[in-house]
């Protein structure tokens, strides 16, 4: 019987659920932008992360002075800065109803989402022009002190890498208009949405870390062990 059983099954539709479940276990390794995008992200994170460090260790010099904490220092008031993060939170958000709108096949909304997420992003970016010529209105310039150029250093990377990713979502929306491909548009976007959403935790991490006090650095700096 069971020779009989054997003659009577259908391999090719035994073939097609063992290509289902390989294609599934697959996927991340056909999809190579995805992967090239967490390698990137992986080196990003790391190079801030040793700036952290670094940066730590050296506001226990004597010649640091934060840049908050008395009512005349420039972050004690962090207004200007909880106003760009405002804005690229809201390109981040944007930019993952874009991805959405991209789903439904809505054109109008793709339109709508990518402008908007642009707009914020230009607005985060000149917002933080706008803080680096208050702070040298203010006297604070690149080597008057070690916390203020962490502080240029922090934001140039910050800006250049969000730069970086205008281009990126400028060579993804362009051809789209001329292709009209939603399926091809979904999976960039989701590309780039993961590219925002990092760059706007990073900023998170800094704009806490910049804005710190001294006893706040003396804190972590003997909870790190320097």
């Amino acid at each position: 019987m069971s020779f009989f059983k054997t003659l009577a099954e259908k391999p090719w539709q035994t073939q097609t659920a063992g290509a289902n479940f390989d294609e599934t276990i697959a996927e991340p390794y056909r999809i190579p932008q995805k992967i090239a995008l967490r390698f990137f992200l992986g080196i990003v994170g790391v190079i801030f992360f040793l700036f952290m460090v670094t940066f730590l260790s050296r506001t226990q010099y004597p010649d640091f002075q934060a840049l908050a904490g008395e009512p005349w220092k420039p972050f004690t008031d962090s207004t200007l800065l909880w106003f760009n993060t405002g804005a690229l939170l809201l390109a981040s958000i944007f930019l993952q109803l874009t991805k959405t709108f991209s789903r439904n096949k809505n054109i109008n909304g793709v339109i709508f989402g990518l402008l908007c997420s642009t707009v914020f992003t230009l607005v985060f970016l000149f917002g933080q022009i706008h803080v680096w010529n208050q702070l040298a209105s203010l006297g604070y310039f690149m080597t008057s002190n070690p916390a203020n150029s962490y502080f240029y250093l922090f934001t140039a990377i910050h800006g250049l890498h969000l730069i970086g990713g205008l281009f990126a979502l400028a060579n993804v929306a362009i051809p789209f208009f001329s292709t009209r491909s939603f399926e091809a548009l979904t999976k960039s976007l989701d590309l780039c949405k993961t590219y925002w959403h990092f760059l706007f935790i990073i900023w998170i991490l800094l704009f806490l870390l910049l804005t710190g006090t001294s006893e706040t650095y003396n804190t972590i700096a003997v909870l790190c062990g320097f």
